[in-house]
């Protein structure tokens, strides 16, 4: 048996569905199920079943999942232990980071690491939701939480405050009592979708977005309030500061990875230098830069 075989295996188990697993791992739809119906056959046993919800495994399926995850765990062990040995700086480091920071104020920080390192090779997701970094799903993940995974270890950059933000026009017709007060709706995370319902239990949205970018966006024209980090809202002349920020909406921001990797290079310098870019940028993320925070 390939150990290629059941690393296919493990995404399929793990993700639920052959298109999952197929975008985990980078491949098409149809490998990842030729792949598999060609281990059962190899093995000359039912890995998986269909479900009324999809597919569910068998014993044998559950045992393979449970010894492929065992073999991958020594084998990253492995590697990250001889990745912290090796003195050349270089090879892959994959990083997953949140897309309104990524693509925005942290992105001259990912470009000077990668000019100060040329031989390591950035390999960045942009992505709000948890990342299995036990698995490697990735090297390094950019999250905003107060409760990190007890699993993972990492750094607490800074704070990162949030405000209730609007257009100029609206938020000054509201405070002239010359418009009533209608909220975006949001679902771009469960911060901000959970203190958007607090503020409009009633949940009465004409119009609703996914992502953060699109909330700036809605905001510009004027659709109502919204929930921003103070990064993006106080960086866009169009928009103002309808609410201050409050500390019960402070997160921090943080630099996970999983315990193995501690004493890899690459990790460690990337730490390092997201540590010293993070702190000259604390004024931004603390909503303290701006003229609004006074």
């Amino acid at each position: 048996m390939q150990w290629d075989d059941a690393r296919i295996f493990l995404a399929f188990a793990r993700e639920g569905s052959f298109g999952k697993a197929a975008k985990r791992l980078g491949v098409q739809y149809s490998t990842v199920s030729r792949r598999i119906h060609a281990l059962e056959k190899k093995l000359a046993t039912s890995l998986m079943e269909r479900s009324a919800t999809g597919f569910v495994l068998t014993e044998a399926g559950r045992e393979l999942e449970r010894s492929a995850a065992r073999i991958e765990h020594e084998l990253l062990s492995f590697e990250a232990a001889t990745s912290g040995q090796n003195e050349e700086l270089a090879g892959d480091l994959h990083v997953t980071a949140i897309a309104n920071m990524a693509s925005t104020v942290l992105m001259p920080a990912f470009a000077r690491f990668s000019a100060a390192h040329p031989q390591i090779n950035l390999r960045f997701e942009v992505t709000n939701n948890s990342v299995q970094l036990a698995s490697r799903d990735a090297d390094v993940a950019i999250r905003q939480t107060n409760a990190p995974l007890e699993t993972l270890i990492g750094t607490r950059l800074t704070t990162v405050s949030s405000a209730v933000y609007g257009s100029w026009d609206y938020c000054a017709a509201l405070k002239a009592g010359g418009a009533a007060e209608r909220w975006v709706g949001v679902d771009c995370c469960e911060y901000h979708r959970t203190w958007t319902k607090e503020a409009c239990p009633q949940e009465d949205h004409s119009f609703c977005v996914d992502d953060t970018s699109l909330t700036v966006a809605a905001l510009k024209e004027g659709m109502g309030l919204g929930y921003l980090p103070c990064f993006l809202g106080d960086a866009d002349p169009e928009l103002t500061r309808f609410r201050q920020p409050k500390a019960r909406h402070d997160l921090g921001l943080w630099l996970l990875y999983h315990r193995d990797l501690r004493d890899t290079r690459r990790v460690t310098l990337f730490r390092e230098h997201m540590q010293r870019e993070v702190r000259r940028l604390g004024p931004l993320f603390e909503g303290t830069a701006s003229g609004q925070a006074h």
